[in-house]
């Protein structure tokens, strides 16, 4: 009797262990990202106010781009703000650090780092020797935009299209080399446009392959129309317009499965000035290059403080959109952006589709974490 309750109770030991492995495995498996980007280009970063236990990585905004190199135009200020931010490792061992290259200030050198075999090399090794200095765990390329025109002043040529994969693909390379030193497991990530644009404009099923995860940029959506800046879904009567739904069926179409996408939230809005009250500005005509707007807007803390059912603003919700939004009658200011109900409907589509999770610019602009905090309670 003594062998057989031993033999039941092993065996009966071994099932429970291997479903809690299974079971701890698809756990793992199934955590979603949450990756907040933090601005080092203005300085010192306050890390002491980063809740890092509610992150899974870190994208620090920005590395330049200089005569083929990645190059840290702050190099006092980062290298401190990249010590301080390993340091948060010791709250949340599995948190992920990584260099965010280029953004729409420093892109306009991209197309000449990628152009020629030598050059991208070049850029490859500048990239993967910074994360090597200072023990980081990546690298995320912010391409604005490969083939088309950011910010004024920017190089692009049609040559980027193909030049932006094989980038990737040198980038992957050193990354793999580290590895071989390291033991470790380094991350290489994109953020990318929402547009259409982009996506025609590069080759993302071949990018894809490459990269560990694709964070798509779906904020900062405009045109002649006032409208949100990072809705879920089109408005009424604005079915073809630009929405995350849409930006997120375009690089699936495209061939990037969505296990690899990230969807993105803006911590902050924009604000735009109608040419009518008319249906509280939505969808109405925009007046361009307005003065009016000048100081609306702002992060959603400033936003909650200052804007929200304030100083003539009252809060609309476009059921269509799935998106908040203010408007002042008096001046016909309309801002858009995403609140604690929004992001509750991101992080769900998120699960909804399978994807690997959420990422937003930037995270001093919720000093309260009004919006983190929805993000954690839906996707942990």
């Amino acid at each position: 009797m003594k062998f057989k309750f031993t033999a039941i109770t092993f065996i009966l030991t071994f099932i429970f262990s291997t479903i809690l492995l299974t079971n701890t495995s698809a756990q793992n498996k199934n955590k979603f990202i949450v990756n907040g980007y933090v601005g080092g280009y203005r300085g010192l970063v306050k890390v002491e106010d980063i809740d890092a236990q509610k992150l899974t990585h870190i994208n620090y905004a920005f590395v330049n781009v200089k005569d083929s190199a990645a190059f840290l135009t702050n190099l006092k200020t980062d290298s401190t703000n990249f010590r301080k931010l390993n340091e948060l490792k010791k709250i949340n061992p599995d948190l992920k650090i990584l260099i965010s290259i280029g953004g729409w200030s420093w892109s306009e050198n991209f197309s000449d780092a990628a152009l020629t075999p030598s050059s991208r090399k070049l850029f490859a090794k500048t990239s993967v020797d910074i994360i090597k200095q200072f023990n980081l765990d990546g690298v995320d390329i912010d391409w604005e935009y490969p083939a088309m025109r950011g910010e004024e002043g920017n190089v692009y040529r049609p040559q980027d299209k193909e030049n932006f994969t094989l980038m990737f693909k040198d980038i992957r390379a050193e990354l793999s080399k580290l590895e071989a030193e390291t033991g470790r497991k380094y991350l290489l990530t994109a953020a990318v446009g929402g547009s259409k644009s982009f996506v025609k404009n590069t080759e993302m099923a071949e990018v894809a392959k490459i990269l560990d995860y694709i964070l798509i940029m779906t904020y900062d959506y405009g045109g002649k129309t006032v409208n949100h800046h990072t809705n879920l879904f089109p408005s009424k009567g604005m079915e073809s317009g630009s929405s995350a739904h849409q930006s997120t069926l375009d690089f699936m179409a495209a061939g990037v499965p969505p296990s690899k996408l990230v969807l993105g939230a803006a911590f902050y809005g924009k604000s735009r000035e109608a040419e009518t009250k008319t249906n509280n500005g939505l969808n109405q005509p925009q007046v361009l290059q307005s003065k009016a707007v000048s100081g609306q807007s702002g992060g959603f803390g400033k936003l909650k403080t200052e804007f929200i059912n304030k100083n003539g603003y009252k809060r609309h919700w476009d059921r269509h959109a799935k998106a908040p939004y203010l408007f002042n009658p008096e001046t016909k200011v309309f801002i858009t952006y995403d609140d604690k109900r929004s992001i509750k409907l991101k992080a769900r589509y998120v699960k909804k589709y399978n994807m690997a999770g959420i990422f937003f610019w930037e995270y001093f602009n919720d000093p309260d974490e009004n919006l983190l905090n929805v993000i954690d309670k839906v996707l942990n």
